[in-house]
């Protein structure tokens, strides 16, 4: 698992401190080699120093050492003690460096767990950055074909736009059309409905006209009756009435008295009872 990241920024902080502190470490470390150095010369210094001076005071010793006699020389000794000081300076310089080579060792196994976690987060966030990018490439993909079929209802939408504005263009001339239609068929109606009036006034007429001319001849018939009735004196009587009814009939067609349009060889026809007033006519 990753860790969090105030752990990871402190580690960060961390190391650039001990990097700044120990800049000058190897230098550090070279001055404290050879001030140790210095200490135990000058300790060996002064241990020589020390034998001379005994040896100064006792001139009967000598300062040369001769095998198998047992005293002791002093500058020897001295130097002796010496190398032995240096000896055990060298082992704990040794020991110092095995201890330090141990916790090298550590560091190293540390830092190459470290590489290992670094190395798998490495791999992980390469796996997810290769699936992101493969997303990534799937939603540009995604996002043309989306364009494309934004850009193509687009063009849809415009030739449906073009499409209802010639159909409303179409709508309108013939909405025009139908009110100019509505208009004449108007003008129509009312010619046809006047042409009717007329003839219904010409039917009027002529049936004010037939019934005049029925009553002009019923009173014919009447005053005819009468006189077959009162007048029965001889021949001539009958021939002068019939004679003037003859004459009075001829008379009567010509005076508007007789049988009219509305009847046929003197027997009357049925009149109209009305005017068909119907679109057809």
């Amino acid at each position: 698992m990753a860790e969090p990241a105030w752990q990871e920024l402190l580690r960060l902080r961390l190391a650039e401190r001990n990097a700044k502190e120990s800049a000058f470490a190897p230098i550090i470390e070279q001055y404290r080699r050879l001030a140790q150095q210095t200490k135990l010369l000058k300790e060996r210094n002064a241990s020589l120093l020390r034998a001379v001076s005994s040896v100064k005071q006792n001139p009967s010793s000598s300062t040369v050492f001769v095998p198998g006699t047992g005293e002791e020389n002093p500058v020897r000794a001295a130097y002796i003690a010496s190398l032995e000081s240096q000896i055990s300076s060298l082992r704990d310089e040794l020991a110092t460096v095995y201890k330090t080579q141990g916790q090298n060792a550590q560091r190293l196994l540390a830092m190459n767990e470290t590489l290992r976690e670094k190395e798998e987060l490495a791999r992980m966030d390469s796996d997810a950055l290769r699936k992101t990018r493969e997303e990534i490439t799937n939603l540009r993909r995604k996002v043309d074909q989306h364009a494309e079929v934004m850009a193509e209802k687009d063009r849809t939408a415009q030739i449906l736009h073009d499409e209802i504005s010639t159909l409303q263009l179409e709508l309108g001339q013939i909405e025009e059309r139908n009110q100019n239609l509505t208009r004449d068929n108007a003008k129509l109606l009312q010619r046809w409905l006047d042409a009717k009036q007329t003839e219904a006034n010409k039917m009027n007429q002529a049936n004010e006209f037939y019934e005049d001319m029925r009553t002009r001849h019923e009173a014919v018939l009447n005053w005819r009756d009468g006189s077959e009735s009162v007048s029965n004196t001889g021949d001539n009587a009958d021939a002068q009435s019939v004679s003037q009814h003859s004459h009075l009939s001829g008379n009567g067609s010509a005076n508007g008295e007789g049988p009219t349009a509305g009847t046929k060889d003197g027997t009357r026809s049925q009149p109209e009872k009305g005017v068909n007033l119907t679109p057809n006519g």
